[in-house]
C-alpha cells in the first residue's frame, strides 16, 4: 500500500458513508475512473502529488494532495456548489487510515474551484484535498 492509494481509500469510504453526500451523489457514482462523460451526479476522485515532508532521515512523513472531480449535469453551478459543500463537511474530521500502514495526522479540503464545462450543460467543480501521513510500523 501507499499513503496516495491509502488516502484515496479513506476519502472514498468517508464519502460512500457520509449521508448528506450519498443523498447527492450515489456510491456507484463515486470512483477513480477515467470516463467521458463522467457519469451524472459524480465525485471522480483524480489527480495527486506526494511530497517527502523532510523532516526527518526516516523520511515516513509525506504530505499527498489528491483532487476530486465533481460533475453535474445543469445550467447553473448550484448542484456542484452543493455536493462539494456536502464533501467538506464530511471532510471536517481527519480521515481514518486504519489498517493501511499509514496515519493520518492531518487532512483537510485546502480549496474548491467551480467551473462550467465547454459543452454548456455541465458543472464541474474541483475539491483540492491535502493530508499529512505518517507510514506507521
Amino acid at each position: 500500500m501507499t499513503p496516495e492509494i491509502a488516502l484515496q481509500t479513506a476519502l472514498r469510504t468517508r464519502l460512500v458513508s457520509t449521508a448528506a453526500v450519498a443523498s447527492l451523489v450515489p456510491a456507484a457514482a463515486i470512483l477513480d475512473r477515467n470516463e467521458q462523460p463522467a457519469p451524472d451526479p459524480s465525485i471522480i476522485i483524480g489527480e495527486g502529488q506526494s511530497v517527502d515532508e523532510g523532516n526527518a532521515i526516516a523520511r515516513d512523513l509525506v504530505r499527498v494532495y489528491m483532487d476530486m472531480h465533481v460533475w453535474k449535469r445543469e445550467p447553473s453551478t448550484a448542484g456542484a456548489k452543493a455536493i462539494a459543500g456536502a464533501i467538506r463537511t464530511a471532510l471536517k474530521l481527519r480521515l481514518d487510515l486504519t489498517g493501511t500502514g499509514f496515519h493520518c495526522s492531518d487532512s483537510r479540503v485546502r480549496s474548491i474551484r467551480f467551473l462550467r464545462d465547454p459543452d454548456g450543460e455541465t458543472s464541474h467543480a474541483v475539491v483540492a484535498v491535502e493530508a499529512l501521513v505518517e507510514e506507521i510500523g
